[in-house]
């Protein structure tokens, strides 16, 4: 007997599952070829998507099943790894972006006093520039760190701070 809090799936599991809704298992069948089949993106590329999916919900079937049917579409091994990290930043991302709700939470937790002493997460910092970007500029137009992270970066900053999410640009 396995610890596994998971089963194994066998035959008869799966004939169990099918028997109990045979009309909508056959649904979700045809529903899931449809979604996979080459569109606008190929197999691969999808299969890579559900492996990246399948890490953030950290679904053990669908790690395994994606993963083999990324690496039958043609993925590599990097690439399936790559897609976890990806998978990996953007759970990081969610804890980072939702932690203004606690600090909003304390805020307005705190005595009064104690804020006085402490930046709010409702007012920019002294020392922050006017267009909110440390250390002044545009960090959109900077790629210095890497082609394009900086605008990933500042995009994702102005979701997490309520302004303006991508202002057209002027100029070249």
């Amino acid at each position: 007997m396995s610890d596994s809090p998971y089963p194994r799936v066998t035959p008869q599991l799966h004939g169990r599952r099918v028997a109990l809704a045979p009309h909508i298992h056959a649904a979700f069948e045809a529903f899931s070829a449809a979604v996979f089949a080459d569109g606008a993106l190929d197999e691969r590329t999808k299969q890579l998507i559900a492996v990246a999916v399948a890490h953030t919900t950290q679904c053990p079937y669908c790690i395994t099943g994606h993963t083999t049917l990324a690496h039958r579409a043609g993925a590599t091994d990097e690439q399936v790894m790559e897609a976890i990290w990806v998978a990996a930043e953007m759970r990081a991302g969610g804890a980072y972006a939702h932690s203004v709700l606690a600090i909003t939470a304390l805020d307005r937790a705190a005595p009064t006093a104690a804020r006085e002493d402490r930046p709010r997460a409702d007012t920019p910092a002294d020392d922050a520039p006017a267009d909110g970007t440390p250390g002044g500029g545009d960090a959109r137009r900077d790629t210095s760190d890497g082609a394009g992270f900086n605008e990933q970066r500042a995009i994702s900053r102005e979701i997490w701070e309520g302004g303006p999410v991508y202002p057209p640009r002027t100029g070249g």
